[in-house]
């Protein structure tokens, strides 16, 4: 990796951590306002990739099997939004609350500006970085169709179905992106480690 080149992976990838945490603060206090499963689910997703970014800047530097370690490493903290979900869910069957079907599409809106932004920056680091750029940019691509699916669970719960449902159904469909998002990440992880290991030097 030449020098411009990891100077412009570190400019995109700190971008994304700050953006990250921002709307993380944003989504989570509308959540807890609403009572919603989907953009709990989905704020606490922000949080985790602010933190995947912040570790991403640390670790761009290091060997190729150090960054393999951390690509595994990384891998398991993607399943964290997925488990913090499904507690979310479980809560949610007792309450059946019904979010508030605009907010949950406005907030779903911005945070799908900020992904598709962020998922720009990294889409041409995506396979020079290793399984750590491949980390960050998965979790950015995969939350914004998370974002669309939260903007139609407000369209849906506002025109066709006055229901708890879709908040819900979305929730979980995110928590399966994010299981889906760690199977790759320690995939590419998992083949940095054997290119280090077959690497003589």
């Amino acid at each position: 990796m030449i020098e411009a080149d990891a100077v412009s992976i570190r400019r995109a990838v700190a971008w994304v951590a700050g953006l990250n945490f921002a709307y993380f603060v944003i989504e989570f206090a509308v959540a807890l306002r609403i009572g919603s499963v989907s953009l709990f689910a989905d704020s606490v997703d922000f949080l985790e990739d602010a933190s995947v970014n912040i570790i991403i800047l640390l670790a761009l530097g290091w060997s190729t099997a150090s960054r393999a370690r951390v690509g595994h490493g990384l891998a398991l903290l993607l399943l964290v939004p997925g488990i913090a979900t499904l507690w979310t869910a479980l809560a949610k069957l007792g309450a059946a609350t019904i979010p508030e079907p605009t907010a949950l599409s406005v907030t779903g809106l911005g945070a799908l500006a900020v992904n598709l932004f962020c998922a720009g920056l990294l889409a041409r680091h995506r396979t020079s970085g290793g399984s750590l750029t491949r980390a960050a940019f998965l979790s950015a691509r995969n939350d914004a169709f998370a974002n669309i699916a939260i903007i139609a669970a407000g369209g849906v719960s506002a025109l066709l179905w006055r229901s708890f449902w879709p908040d819900l159904i979305v929730g979980l469909g995110i928590a399966v992106m994010n299981l889906d998002a760690a199977r790759e990440v320690w995939t590419a992880a998992r083949d940095e480690h054997r290119e280090a290991r077959s690497d003589p030097l």
